[in-house]
């Protein structure tokens, strides 16, 4: 009897495992294979798993995972049989140079060391609407270790370890970090003011006053102004230097793209 009663569970337990068998997809264990294992959450899913299972979905761009870079785009390519597109690698720039030394607070904050929430406290603790905070919310969320707060209030860029995720630039409040071609040679604006040039001057000496001598100076036409600030095409840019020598409050600073051999 028992035998019998053995062979019937045994057979209904096949049954079982047939009717609710769950189908694995076997392209996203091949996919979370091949990824970094980083859980950085760049690519804006919930970890590597959830990338694996949205990328085969067709829900995330084959490029999304900012640590894996081209290499793992190419396999993910592979393994979907889709072709992948060339993108272009990316680093971060800070665009303020208003440090403790050259612009002030119109108050003292003591509240919690985040610049989100103190910028919800009458708009931020700067002169300048627009200026870095300096409380290094940029910094705690880089999942790189690339940025680092400077003993002058601002953050500080580490091009070699910064991957260019945008996940600091996507936290600041104030939309002063950028992310620009890793390549890219030339100048970079560093204010965020669109403030008139009587206004800057109060909140910042290192503003950009909108005096437009840089676009007098630039021999390529490079240079055009939005808002109380230059626009430099990246396109058109030679690297002159030009409209840095005349630049009076020094707000447009050079930047050279480091050469990987």
């Amino acid at each position: 009897m028992l035998g019998g009663m053995g062979a019937v569970f045994g057979l209904l337990l096949a049954w079982a495992a047939q009717v609710f068998a769950i189908e694995v997809d076997e392209r996203i264990e091949s996919i979370e294979e091949i990824l970094p294992g980083a859980n950085c959450g760049a690519c804006g899913c919930a970890g590597c798993s959830n990338f694996a299972e949205k990328v085969a979905a067709g829900e995330c761009e084959l490029t999304s995972c900012i640590p894996g870079g081209k290499e793992v785009a190419d396999q993910i390519a592979e393994i979907l049989c889709l072709e992948c597109q060339e993108t272009v690698p990316l680093v971060a720039v800070v665009r303020c140079a208003g440090s403790h030394e050259h612009a002030g607070d119109k108050f003292i904050y003591g509240g919690a060391v985040d610049c989100r929430l103190a910028e919800k406290m009458w708009d931020g603790f700067k002169n300048c609407p627009y200026g870095c905070l300096g409380l290094g919310t940029c910094v705690q969320v880089c999942p790189f270790g690339a940025i680092t707060m400077g003993e002058d209030g601002l953050p500080l860029v580490d091009e070699e370890k910064c991957l260019g995720c945008g996940l600091c630039q996507d936290v600041c409040p104030r939309g002063i970090i950028d992310m620009i071609p890793r390549d890219y040679s030339g100048g970079l604006v560093l204010c965020s003011s669109t403030d008139r040039g009587k206004k800057v001057k109060e909140a910042c000496a290192v503003g950009c006053i909108a005096c437009r001598a840089c676009i007098k100076a630039c021999p390529e036409e490079a240079i055009s102004f939005v808002d109380n600030l230059p626009v430099i095409d990246v396109e058109k840019c030679t690297d002159c230097g030009e409209c840095i020598q005349v630049c009076k409050p020094g707000t447009i600073r050079i930047r050279k793209a480091k050469v990987h051999q």
